[in-house]
């Protein structure tokens, strides 16, 4: 038998998608694997989530387990763009840069209108400067907002923000989404309760992450109004979303939601982003792009500390931002000698 050879060192703080599974979701998915299940989602893991959401979020919602945060995202969009509508979002927003076109794809057309927004979030005024050609048939139809939470610089949408900007899409009727990709990490830095950061604040839908935080393959796609739902359960079905042994991803999220979790695991990865980025400020050599509010922490290295680090085994994100920033990512499960070594190795090339 062949045994599999990994450098796991050289992705530590390339992203937290690197991180594995935390122990109560690969404890559940055991569980989940005794006996058999009822299929396509009608499982008793799937029921509970409806329930266990509804009480998290304080209402009643309607929830659909997807595996992976760009079926979530663009399974959700389908349901609230026609073909020939717009959804504004950030130029930096992963709908718009990471997804290969999946948006434009499930709502069979529609265009994304980016904004250009401060530090990687958009503003309820850039948002109404750009919304118009309401009922000209030569123009796409502003149809939804929707915003990253984190957004793509690592920081977190104040809940004034996200108000802001639900109010000027609903004013304008458009519908507003949320991708929730760390939508824990975001929660926990806010000292916000999860109704407080969505529908309190004017969120329609949520694309709801867990993978990035302790799931192997697990978001969920939540409504907070019923009647927004419209064919998504066929949507799903069509684009091969609708799986068969739907249990194994709601046994995920049921326990990652379950005895808070989700939160301790993203309390944990914002306290080691804090630490890294404090440790990487205090260099004279290195400065932070954006500010750190929670896991993710963007900052400007000398190309000397970028070869540095790499030739030490680091695999240092330079992707972001057109190059101008590193991307550094801690996990729900790194630890503080990891952020001490990480930041004892950049200052051997000070």
């Amino acid at each position: 038998m062949t045994k599999i050879k990994t450098k796991r060192e050289r992705v530590k703080f390339a992203s937290d998608n690197v991180a594995g599974a935390c122990p109560e979701v690969l404890d559940a998915i055991l569980k989940a694997n005794e006996g058999d299940s009822t299929s396509y989602g009608n499982d008793e893991w799937s029921k509970i989530l409806q329930e266990k959401f509804s009480e998290i979020f304080e209402k009643e919602v309607i929830v659909y387990p997807t595996a992976s945060g760009t079926a979530a995202n663009a399974l959700a969009l389908s349901t609230l763009t026609p073909v020939f509508g717009n959804i504004y979002c950030h130029k930096l927003s992963h709908i718009n840069t990471d997804e290969c076109g999946a948006p434009e794809f499930y709502t069979g057309g529609a265009k994304l209108v980016t904004l250009k927004g401060i530090n990687g979030k958009i503003t309820s005024q850039e948002l109404s400067d750009n919304i118009g050609g309401f009922g000209v048939v030569h123009h796409t139809q502003p149809s939804v907002v929707s915003i990253t939470q984190l957004c793509e610089t690592g920081e977190a949408y104040q809940l004034n923000e996200i108000k802001d900007i639900s109010d000027t899409a609903h004013k304008h009727n458009l519908k507003i989404h949320m991708d929730g990709a760390r939508f824990a990490n975001a929660l926990v830095s806010l000292g916000a309760t999860p109704a407080e950061m969505t529908w309190k604040s004017g969120i329609d839908v949520l694309s709801f992450g867990a993978t990035k935080n302790g799931c192997i393959a697990a978001e969920a796609i939540i409504f907070f109004k019923p009647e927004l739902v419209g064919n998504l359960p066929f949507l799903m079905k069509r684009s091969g979303h609708l799986l068969s042994k739907m249990r194994f991803v709601s046994a995920q999220l049921d326990a990652y939601i379950s005895n808070d979790v989700w939160l301790r695991n993203a309390k944990h990865a914002n306290l080691m982003g804090k630490k890294l980025s404090q440790g990487l400020d205090a260099n004279q050599n290195i400065e932070l792009a954006y500010p750190t509010d929670a896991n993710e922490v963007f900052a400007k290295f000398p190309k000397p500390i970028i070869e540095h680090l790499n030739s030490e085994g680091y695999k240092i994100n330079q992707e972001e931002l057109d190059g101008k920033a590193v991307r550094l990512v801690a996990a729900w499960n790194t630890k503080e000698s990891d952020v001490d070594q990480l930041l004892e190795t950049v200052s051997k090339k000070n």
